[in-house]
């Protein structure tokens, strides 16, 4: 039991929280052991045995599909707030941009990019909950936290938040997973994330197939996607390089550092990140990395990569024939990619969040 007299409790929305993380879910799970330092309760379907933990549904994540998301959002703004007086809390920390809105609930969200508003689907239900959902929560937020400089811009710039209200911390990787392993290198450049279309994949796969060495694989890691893959398969084909690209879906969490570490690089073109996970761990693992010069990818990756322009084809050809034909440039991008994310770590992230959340407690 909770003894819900406590009055000073932050209480830590976990519903978005997955047995698998990924995404948002995968920051929640880092996060919330790096709160210690203040009173916190977990709202959260799992039981943590060493927090205060408020028990909640299990059916609001992404797991249950969009009803799950349906339910959370209707959780969010009805169950919520009944649970923040009954446990007489000062103050509710989201790590995601959800919160109940026609209540006198406090509460600081984090907001991780606004790539729905940038690269618009039709009839995707994500435009209009970033179009009329999150603006309302920012805007009664007590403050905002974000993941990069670049998604803080995309506040200011799309919903008019105040600058003021906004705080970047980098977000971090698995130090113990994603680390160099020193193996050989093999003759494969490697993409990991999903295949959306403002990902760029269409243009990584022209500028690949414009390597004058055919010697040379590439290697899609991701889940496939029936509105995407066959057009980027249907590209492969027409380029005649079926046998060079290798469509990998989903990689097991454990295996992602093998295949990282083996890679003669990653070659991450997006056109927008709020972050960019994959750039941080390529670099935990000294894999020499290519990726674009837009939004928080140079945030992450400093002088360890090489930054192009993701809308330029050629540029990515050129940059990967370099890592083909330049030894030296490979070791020094991986001892550079090592220092730097070294930088990042999932306390430093926890720590700045929790002097954040100390300013309104």
């Amino acid at each position: 039991m909770i003894d819900n007299t406590n009055s000073n409790a932050l209480i830590v929305n976990l519903s978005i929280l997955l047995s698998q993380p990924t995404g948002i879910s995968n920051y929640a799970q880092r996060v919330f052991p790096n709160l210690k330092a203040l009173n916190l309760i977990l709202l959260t379907a799992k039981n943590h045995p060493e927090y205060k933990c408020y028990c909640i549904p299990d059916n609001l994540t992404p797991a249950h599909g969009t009803k799950g998301h349906f339910r959370r959002l209707v959780w969010t703004q009805w169950e919520l707030p009944k649970i923040y007086y009954q446990l007489r809390s000062q103050l509710l920390f989201s790590p995601l941009p959800e919160a109940p809105l026609h209540s006198n609930c406090r509460f600081v969200v984090m907001s991780h990019d606004l790539i729905p508003l940038r690269f618009p689907k039709r009839f995707s239900p994500l435009t209009p909950y970033h179009r009329y959902y999150i603006p309302q929560v920012l805007k009664q937020a007590q403050h905002v936290i974000c993941n990069s400089q670049a998604t803080a811009d995309d506040i200011v710039n799309f919903y008019q938040i105040p600058a003021n209200k906004i705080t970047p911390i980098h977000l971090a990787h698995d130090r113990t997973h994603f680390r160099f392993l020193n193996l050989p290198t093999r003759n494969y450049f490697l993409y990991i994330g999903r295949q959306d279309p403002y990902k760029n994949l269409q243009r990584l796969i022209t500028a690949f197939a414009a390597l004058p060495n055919n010697d040379y694989e590439l290697w899609l890691v991701g889940p496939t996607d029936k509105r995407y893959t066959p057009f980027l398969q249907a590209q492969v084909e027409e380029l005649g390089i079926t046998n060079r690209v290798k469509f990998l879906n989903y990689v097991a969490y454990a295996d992602l550092p093998i295949i990282i570490n083996g890679a003669i690089a990653l070659v991450f073109p997006s056109l927008w990140e709020g972050f960019g996970f994959p750039v941080l761990e390529a670099m935990a693992c000294g894999t020499p990395v290519i990726t674009s010069n837009l939004s928080s990818l140079p945030e992450v990756a400093g002088d360890a990569a090489i930054l192009i322009n993701p809308y330029n084809t050629a540029e990515i050809t050129d940059a990967m024939q370099q890592l083909t034909t330049d030894a030296e440039l490979r070791s020094q991008l991986s001892i550079k990619g090592i220092d730097r994310a070294n930088q990042f770590s999932w306390e430093k992230t926890g720590q700045a969040t929790v002097e954040v959340l100390s300013r309104f407690l």
